[in-house]
């Protein structure tokens, strides 16, 4: 992935936080002869080494498992919050109009190898804490023994665990971190003023990462639309 220096991200902390807030995966994988790609929810798991494991399950008619069997190299990509930015947005376009537009994002990649688990206590396990994670900020959490035994012991055999072993991680926060103080501060403000969620996330993104000190674009990214 290309990323001048200053939009790189490297901190483990801040990469797991990311995934955590935005746990929707998408697992790429080459078996040989095609390149496929799956979207799946994915819980962290920490481990005793290293940065531990990525953990989640697939329906069994999805080949995905298949393919992955006892171990094959994936990337797995994580975006967080995304958002067009107008150069109308920046200040310093009433002064020399030297501004273009672009698009800001975060965004994790982590390398690992996937492999399949058919174990049902692991799976049961795995929902779990899946919907332990994801229940807990609703008022009256659900989880899987409210369902029926037999019901979900029939869904339980229509799905098979997938678990990524995650060698690194490499992170990009484009975030308006090459302009100047005056132009983060004033797309912040623009993006405040939209009635747009995704809006209001990036200017949380753009203020959490914000350089009073910034000024010039870098000299490896000689355009402010640079990706």
């Amino acid at each position: 992935m290309y990323s001048p220096a200053h939009f790189q991200e490297g901190r483990p902390e801040a990469l797991l936080e990311l995934i955590g807030r935005h746990p929707l995966g998408t697992i790429l994988v080459h078996d040989g002869c095609n390149l496929d790609a799956d979207h799946i929810p994915l819980l962290h798991r920490p481990g005793a080494t290293g940065s531990g494991t990525l953990a989640g399950h697939v329906a069994r008619a999805n080949p995905l498992w298949q393919k992955a069997g006892a171990g094959l190299d994936c990337l797995v990509v994580f975006h967080g919050p995304q958002y067009y930015i107008s150069p109308g947005w920046y200040a310093t376009k009433a002064e020399s109009g030297r501004v273009v537009p672009t698009w800001n994002y975060e965004v994790v990649h982590v390398h690992g190898r996937i492999r399949a688990v058919e174990d049902p206590q692991w799976i049961r396990a795995l929902l779990d804490d899946l919907t332990r994670t994801h229940e807990a900020s609703l008022p009256h959490p659900w989880k899987p023994s409210d369902a029926p035994t037999e019901y979900l012991d029939r869904l339980l055999q229509a799905i098979v665990g997938i678990e990524i072993r995650i060698d690194r991680m490499i992170g990009k926060a484009k975030l308006s971190q090459n302009q100047p103080a005056a132009n983060q501060q004033s797309v912040v403000e623009a993006l405040r003023n939209r009635s747009d969620p995704a809006a209001a996330a990036m200017a949380d993104a753009i203020t959490a990462h914000s350089n009073p000190t910034a000024g010039s674009p870098h000299p490896s990214c000689p355009g402010h639309g640079t990706r």
